[in-house]
C-alpha cells in the first residue's frame, strides 16, 4: 500500500464488519474531547498527536483491519492519520466515507461521552438483572446511624481519594470478590458498593450478587454524584483500604464463586503453555495481569501488561481498541481474572483466563514492558535545560518554547514563558498565536513526545522557507528543567491552541456544576435506548451465576 491514497470504506459495510464480528479497529484521531462529543459505539479515540506513542502498544498486528475518520475545525485529518499508521508498518487502513458526517447521514448512532461500552453494558446489566440500589439519602441514613453496613468504593485508589462517602474503604472493582468476606464476615452486613456514577457501582454490586455473597448488597444509586446532588458533603483524602491479606477460607471460596460465574458467562480456559496458539493469523491478542498495579510491579507473567480488572472493564474501548480480538487475563488467586474475565464476555468478547493458576515462579518479570516507538522522521538537535534557562534570561523574545505535553500538566507546572500546543494543531499555533521567532524549542514531560513534534515543525518551517529558524528539543524534557530546581510557572499563561486534549468527565474532581452532573445521569439513562437502535453491541448479559 502506497501512503498516496487509501481506500474508503462507506458505513453499511463497517456495520457489517462490526456485526459479523470481524476484527475491526475504527479509530477516531481526533483529541479526546472532540471524541466525547459524538462518536460510533464502537470507535477508540487514538488522537493524530500521539499516533506514534501509543499506536504499536494497542494495535499489536500491523496487518489489522483499520478504519480511520477525524474531521477538526474543517480539516480531515483522517488522511495524514492514515500516512502515519501506513509508515509505522500498518498495511490495512482505510478511510471511512464521508467521514462521522458520512456515519451520520448513513443513520448510523452516535454516542456522547467516553467508555461508551462499558457504561451502555453496565446501564443493560442493571436494566436485564435489576440490580438492587440505595439513594443517597437512604444511605446517608445508614451512616449516620452506625447501622450494620459497609460502604465499598470501586473505584481507583486516587479517585477515591479526591472524594469519597464518609467511611467508605477503597475497594477497586476486581477486588470486591476476594475481598468482601474480609470486610464484611457479618452475612447481615448491608454492603454498599458506590463509584462516582453508575456504572462501576452497577457492575460491583453485581459481581457479589453473582458471586452469591450472603450478605444483602445494593449500589449507592448514582455515586458521589447522586450524593452530591442530594446536598450531603463528600470526603476527601480518605485513605481506607480493603486488608492484604485474604484468609484461606475466603480465598477458597472467592475462588469457586468466581469460576462458576465465569463459567456460566461463557469465559474459555486454556493453559497458558498454549498461549501461542491463540495468535492464529488475522487474530489479535492482548495478555493483561488484572491485579493492582502494586502486585504487577512486584512480578508478572512475561508479556503481560497491567490493567487493573474493574478500570479494564470500564475502560475497555481503550485497552482493547480491535473490536473482535482475543484478550487473556491472568491473576494470582483464580479470582480476579475470572470475574473481569466474566463482565467482559458478556461485553460480546472472545476472553480466556488460565485453567490452573500460574505457579508462583511464573511471575517472574518485575518491570512493565517498554513500549517500542517508532523512529523519529528527521533527527532535530537538543538544548540542555541550562543552555535554554540562560537564552531565556538574555534575550526571551528571540526563543518560543512549546509545551506539547498534556494540557493538565501544563497548567500544573511549565516553563516560564513557554506556549501550550496540541501537537496536530502546530501550524495553527504558529501560524496565528505564536510571534514569528529565530529559535524555537519543543518539550513537553520526557520530551518523546516533542520530537516527533519538532521534526513535524521542522518540515513545516521548511515548506514555507524558513530554513534560517532553528527548531531544538529541550534534552530531557520538563522533567530535566524541574528537577535542574529551574523556575516555573503555573495556570493557562499561553494557550496556542484549546485545551481539546481531554474531555472534562461531569463526575470529575469537586467542582462540576450539579446542571452538568445532572445531565449526565439523564445521558446515562438514555443508553439502554441507543444500545437498541445502534444494533452492533453484541452484549450478551448473563442470567446465570
Amino acid at each position: 500500500m502506497t501512503t498516496a491514497t487509501f481506500p474508503l470504506l462507506p458505513f453499511a459495510a463497517v456495520r457489517e464488519r462490526l456485526l459479523a464480528r470481524d476484527e475491526t479497529a475504527l479509530l477516531d484521531v481526533r483529541e479526546e474531547d472532540p471524541f466525547a462529543q459524538e462518536h460510533p459505539l464502537w470507535a477508540a479515540n487514538l488522537p493524530l498527536s500521539r499516533t506514534e506513542i501509543e499506536a504499536w502498544r494497542r494495535i499489536p498486528r500491523r496487518d489489522t483491519f483499520i478504519v480511520l475518520y477525524g474531521e477538526h475545525a474543517g480539516t480531515d485529518l483522517a488522511p495524514l492519520a492514515a500516512k502515519t499508521l501506513a509508515s509505522l508498518g500498518y498495511t490495512n487502513v482505510h478511510l471511512l466515507e464521508g467521514g462521522l458526517e458520512g456515519w451520520r447521514k448513513a443513520g448510523g448512532e452516535l454516542f456522547r461521552d467516553v467508555n461508551v461500552p462499558s457504561k451502555s453494558f453496565g446501564e443493560l446489566v442493571e436494566h436485564e438483572r435489576h440490580t438492587p440500589s440505595l439513594s443517597a439519602p437512604e444511605v446517608k441514613a445508614l451512616v449516620d446511624a452506625k447501622a450494620n453496613v459497609v460502604v465499598l468504593d470501586a473505584r481507583r485508589f486516587d479517585e477515591y481519594q479526591t472524594m469519597s462517602i464518609p467511611s467508605a474503604t477503597s475497594v477497586p472493582g476486581a477486588e470486591l470478590v476476594l475481598r468482601v468476606r474480609e470486610l464484611a464476615p457479618d452475612p447481615s452486613t448491608q454492603v454498599i458498593v458506590n463509584c462516582a456514577g453508575r456504572t462501576r457501582s452497577i457492575i460491583g454490586t453485581q459481581s457479589l450478587v453473582n458471586a452469591g455473597i450472603p450478605n444483602p448488597v445494593a449500589a449507592l444509586r448514582n455515586g458521589t454524584i447522586g450524593w452530591k446532588l442530594a446536598g450531603q458533603v463528600l470526603d476527601h483524602g480518605a485513605d481506607r483500604q480493603a486488608p492484604a491479606a485474604v484468609s484461606d477460607a475466603h480465598r477458597t471460596q472467592a475462588q469457586a464463586d468466581a469460576r462458576r460465574v465465569a463459567d456460566a458467562a461463557g469465559v474459555r480456559r486454556i493453559d497458558l503453555a498454549a498461549l501461542r496458539t491463540l495468535e492464529a493469523p488475522g487474530r489479535t491478542v492482548y495478555r493483561f495481569d488484572v491485579r493492582t498495579p502494586e502486585e504487577y510491579a512486584a512480578g508478572h507473567l512475561p508479556g503481560f501488561a497491567s490493567a487493573p480488572g474493574g478500570q479494564l472493564v470500564q475502560e475497555t474501548d481503550h485497552q482493547v481498541p480491535v473490536r473482535g480480538a482475543r484478550i487473556v487475563l491472568a491473576d494470582d488467586d483464580g479470582v480476579r481474572a475470572s470475574m473481569s474475565a466474566s463482565w467482559l464476555a458478556q461485553m460480546g468478547w472472545e476472553v480466556y483466563v488460565p485453567d490452573a493458576m500460574p505457579e508462583a515462579a511464573a511471575f517472574s518479570e518485575k518491570a512493565a514492558p517498554s513500549p517500542a516507538h517508532p523512529p523519529v522522521a528527521a533527527v532535530v538537535p537538543e538544548i540542555a535545560p541550562a543552555e535554554l534557562a540562560a537564552l531565556l534570561e538574555q534575550s526571551p523574545s528571540n526563543t518560543a518554547v512549546i509545551d506539547v505535553t498534556t494540557s493538565a500538566n501544563y497548567v500544573k507546572r511549565h516553563i516560564p514563558g513557554a506556549w501550550y500546543a496540541i501537537r496536530a494543531q502546530l501550524a495553527q499555533a504558529v501560524d496565528s498565536v505564536i510571534p514569528p521567532s529565530p529559535r524555537y524549542v519543543l518539550t513537553c514531560g520526557s520530551s518523546l513526545l516533542a520530537r516527533y513534534a519538532a521534526a513535524d515543525l521542522r518540515a513545516l518551517l521548511d515548506a514555507r522557507g524558513q530554513r534560517d529558524a532553528q527548531v531544538l528539543v529541550l534534552t530531557g524534557g520538563n522533567a530535566a528543567w524541574f528537577a535542574a530546581g529551574l523556575d516555573a510557572e503555573t495556570g493557562e499563561t499561553r494557550l496556542a491552541t484549546p485545551r481539546t486534549d481531554r474531555y472534562r468527565r461531569p463526575y470529575e474532581g469537586t467542582d462540576a456544576p450539579a446542571e452538568a452532573m445532572q445531565a449526565y445521569l439523564d445521558w446515562e439513562y438514555g443508553l439502554v435506548a441507543q444500545l437498541g437502535r445502534d444494533g452492533t453491541h453484541h452484549f450478551n448479559v448473563s442470567q446465570g451465576s
